[in-house]
């Protein structure tokens, strides 16, 4: 459980959360959307709290009082609204109800990834203006400690372990100041910050965008409006880091919603929480769901004899059902008679990696693969694909259960309008769209324009029946030294799909007088290669291997098939290890950071072209 005292339920339901649910129903705020969650008639668990291996759960009144006893504990400490506040922690249960203490008090939640160095917490927390931190533990503790002559605003720091003290202390106050919280809570207005949350920094040092209570409520809102995504009955197993946008939305719908989150603090970890939590709905990054591809295809190529033709003939009823559902038309008879027993056969032991009761994926953050989405299709399991941006909340579009098209985004959701400008790139406009910039008006101004459009910066294109397709983010386009203009992300998504060997691909030539790619493969799969080859396992001497080079060459090859000759990729360097997340080479979503992996690798970049 969270350490939350039977004597804080009982004085949270006597304190009236339906009352000051229904004062605040017409405002747009989050302490709002938290109040009314709390004044609905819930039977279903709130969260799902791991503690000693196992979720236990959090009910919709013990969460509601610990959220009220640490937004007391807030005030006691005098804590105001506007005060900026931040959460240093992995994806737990703790983090989500302080996030709600912080906004029933009017604050502004600064969150930090806790995979982020000293220095980058030091960053987001100066320019934040922060007066205060909750860390996680001791560990996240000593990064502060690192560079405390660096944020010498913050007075206030927290950790985990503190909480317990700091919802007495809350208990205390509430005691002797009744209306305090209530009359902390009347004061917030729709257009009042709830929360900074900083760009992952792909381009640029990262940028703080100012989202609104009325902007998170509207997300929220919005997300319940798409029929047949979450409903109430729903237990959905969030890793995402609440430090990111995704992350943060899902577990505001959550509440919205009423659906039930557990909580995995760490990614590493996932494999393990899927059996023990069974989840019916997933959302993640597409890199997740290309590792269970690779791992289930490589499998598949295992099998032998009866089995071998048990899985390929359970692929292609799969694959047929597939294209009926896209199409929006029933199966025959005859082909869901076969359709059942796939399932039984195969496709409930591929569902049985994913928990054994997954209803729906949902994949974001990066384009997830035509490949990857039509082969758990196949199996049964439907990811739909969605698309947006820190700077309109989180989502804006996704692919409907009823209504999806592999290889897009999906349609607009409710109250989000989309067009492209004259240069292709994609426009947005919807109460979703931020504040602006943090102490960067010019930022600001250069992405909105008079109109309201946000300018997303990335490339697309709108079908005729509504869907988005991405195509490439606009600042990413690389234009050779012919003059001749080359979408990167194609030709990377290209090479991952081709071989499950590949775990990431850069592709560059910006001003260079062709188009080249550093390949970066998977150490696992890599590993598996080599022992059935007698080769040595090391990754680095692998990446100078001929016999690498060879079928690297052979993956370079088929994507450059059919391709115009300046789209085409001309030369490559095999790298010696992934990039990582620890070097800030990738964001904690699993995007990468150009600039920074050109920096890193600029040697085996300026080796590509040294013959020129």
């Amino acid at each position: 459980m969270v350490g939350i005292s039977s004597r804080g339920v009982s004085q949270a339901a006597a304190s009236g959360p339906t009352e000051r649910a229904e004062s605040s129903a017409r405002r747009r705020t989050v302490p709002a959307l938290w109040l009314a969650a709390l004044a609905e008639p819930r039977t279903r668990p709130a969260y799902l709290a791991e503690r000693d291996g196992a979720w236990e759960p959090v009910t919709w009144p013990e969460a509601g009082a610990r959220a009220t006893e640490l937004a007391n504990g807030l005030l006691a400490l005098g804590i105001a609204k506007g005060d900026a506040f931040g959460i240093l922690a992995s994806t737990r249960v703790e983090w989500v109800l302080f996030d709600y203490a912080l906004a029933l008090v009017g604050a502004v939640t600064v969150p930090v990834y806790a995979t982020s160095s000293p220095r980058d917490c030091a960053y987001a927390l100066d320019h934040a203006d922060a007066i205060g931190v909750l860390v996680e533990d001791d560990q996240q503790l000593a990064k502060l400690d690192e560079v405390r002559s660096d944020i010498p605003r913050v007075r206030h720091v927290l950790t985990f372990a503190d909480l317990d003290d700091l919802a007495a202390r809350g208990r205390e106050h509430a005691a002797t100041n009744p209306n305090a919280l209530a009359e902390a809570t009347a004061a917030i207005h729709e257009d009042d910050l709830y929360t900074f949350i900083y760009t992952s920094g792909t381009t640029g040092p990262p940028k703080a965008c100012m989202i609104r209570h009325r902007n998170a409520y509207e997300m929220a809102s919005i997300f319940r409006e798409v029929g047949g995504i979450a409903t109430a009955e729903d237990v959905v197993l969030l890793w995402l880091p609440l430090a990111h946008n995704f992350g943060r939305f899902l577990h505001l719908a959550g509440a919205h919603v009423g659906f039930t989150t557990a909580f995995c603090a760490d990614p590493q970890r996932l494999g393990e929480a899927l059996p023990l939590v069974r989840p019916t709905l997933l959302p993640s990054v597409p890199r997740i769901f290309e590792k269970v591809y690779d791992a289930t295809r490589a499998a598949f190529e295992q099998q032998t004899g009866a089995r071998r033709a048990l899985v390929a003939w359970a692929l292609r009823v799969g694959r047929r059902a597939s294209v009926l559902r896209r199409e929006g038309k029933p199966l025959p008879p005859g082909l869901a008679l076969q359709h059942r027993l796939a399932g039984r056969l195969v496709y409930s032991k591929f569902k049985r990696r994913l928990g054994g009761r997954i209803r729906l994926a949902l994949s974001g953050a990066a384009p997830l693969s035509v490949e990857t989405a039509e082969f758990f299709h196949a199996l049964d399991v439907l990811i739909l694909e969605g698309y947006g941006l820190t700077e309109c909340t989180a989502a804006a579009s996704v692919n409907r259960p009823d209504r999806f098209r592999f290889g897009t985004v999906g349609l607009p959701l409710p109250r989000v309008e989309a067009k492209t400008a004259p240069d292709g790139e994609l426009l947005l406009r919807s109460p979703t769209v931020f504040a602006g910039y943090y102490k960067n008006e010019e930022a600001t101004r250069a992405l909105i324009d008079e109109d309201g459009w946000l300018r997303t910066g990335d490339v697309a294109e709108i079908d005729t029946d509504g869907f988005i397709h991405i195509t490439d983010r606009k600042k990413d386009i690389i234009v050779t030294a012919g003059g001749k203009k080359v979408a990167p992300q194609n030709l990377e998504n290209e090479l991952k799909q081709h071989s499950q060997l590949v775990s990431q691909a850069l592709v560059v030539g910006d001003r260079r007088p062709y188009v080249a790619a550093l390949v970066a493969l998977d150490p696992d799969e890599l590993g598996r290669w080599a022992a059935a080859r007698g080769l040595p396992a090391e990754p680095a001497r692998l990446a100078s291997c001929p016999e690498v080079i060879e079928l690297v060459q052979g993956i370079v090859d088929d994507v450059n098939h059919g391709r115009t000759r300046y789209e085409q990729i001309k030369r490559f360097a095999v790298l010696p290890r992934d990039f990582s997340a620890d070097e800030g080479e990738v964001t904690p979503t699993m995007k990468l950071r150009r600039r920074v992996c050109e920096q890193h690798f600029a040697a085996e970049i300026d080796g590509l072209y040294a013959a020129d």
